[in-house]
């Protein structure tokens, strides 16, 4: 039987020069099983120029123009968030392989390279449904990248004073956050810097969303989970007269009487998961749970 022809977008982190073997080893998979290869231009300039490496791409593309059956991100959950975003509402699975350090997201070792790329072939893999946060600022969206996988951070721009953040919930106020911040992530998101902050763990695919205060003046401030239906608006007060909004890491300048609002986007991310994970077992090694670190 002739084995069916994919197509493949490429992204990568251009800052992991010492993962060039893994590199490779995709590349050659991909040859060998006739896939039609488009690779994102500086990821496809940083393989060619820094690492010297051969590319059999179909196609170099920028921005959003490329199509896919998949989507591959070389790198840690960093470069997924990234591809994530470049991929948008497009509805192409991603798979995410694990070139840096913990790896939520991009879980695929290189070492099983190869036989996740062919269980693409033979349909032996789920496909994970995550949700989107959408971002707006005075109704208009924040940015070119207004999207976020993992969470939205309204932060202070100074390093020596907290900001206000009157945070509403459906138009009904919840309270005023004197903080340094205010996150507010997806359940994907919870085990990044929401986790770092003290809030909670929640499983993908619950249909919530979670508030996390960063460094609250106040000791009797929680985190707080809400339904993904709801609508976040933030008002924020800083003595800088302005603040940031962090979408998945990437920052924007907002001035204090800008109002933010979140909400769940009208698409979802899809992430390639072998058929045998289990998120919790993820979860467990991952956090070291159980391990005697001794």
């Amino acid at each position: 039987m002739t084995q069916r022809k994919l197509k493949f977008a490429l992204f990568g982190n251009i800052y992991q020069a010492k993962k060039s073997a893994a590199i490779q080893k995709v590349l050659s998979c991909l040859s060998e099983d006739g896939a039609e290869l488009a690779v994102d231009q500086e990821y496809y300039d940083f393989l060619k120029n820094d690492q010297r490496i051969n590319v059999p791409a179909a196609r170099v593309f920028t921005d959003s123009d490329f199509d896919a059956d998949f989507a591959i991100s070389m790198g840690g959950d960093g470069t997924f968030l990234k591809t994530a975003n470049r991929v948008g509402s497009r509805n192409i699975p991603i798979l995410g392989v694990n070139m840096g350090r913990l790896g939520f997201l991009a879980d695929i070792a290189p070492g099983d390279i190869e036989s996740c790329l062919h269980a693409l072939y033979i349909d032996d893999f789920v496909v994970e449904s995550r949700a989107v946060i959408q971002v707006e600022a005075d109704g208009e969206p924040l940015g070119s990248m207004n999207c976020a996988l993992n969470d939205v951070a309204v932060l202070k721009r100074d390093t020596a004073s907290m900001i206000s953040i009157r945070a509403s919930i459906d138009g009904k106020h919840l309270t005023t956050y004197q903080a340094d911040g205010l996150i507010v992530s997806t359940p994907t998101g919870s085990t990044a810097y929401s986790l770092s902050n003290g809030g909670p763990i929640i499983v993908p695919g619950t249909g919530v969303l979670l508030m996390t205060a960063v460094a609250p003046h106040s000791l009797n401030i929680r985190p707080i989970v809400i339904p993904d239906t709801a609508v976040v608006t933030l008002d924020v007060e800083s003595r800088s007269h302005s603040f940031l909004v962090a979408i998945d890491g990437r920052s924007e300048k907002c001035r204090e009487e800008t109002r933010i609002t979140l909400r769940r986007a009208p698409y979802n991310i899809q992430v390639v998961k072998r058929s045998n994970n289990q998120y919790f077992t993820t979860l467990r090694e991952k956090m070291m749970w159980g391990a005697d670190v001794r």
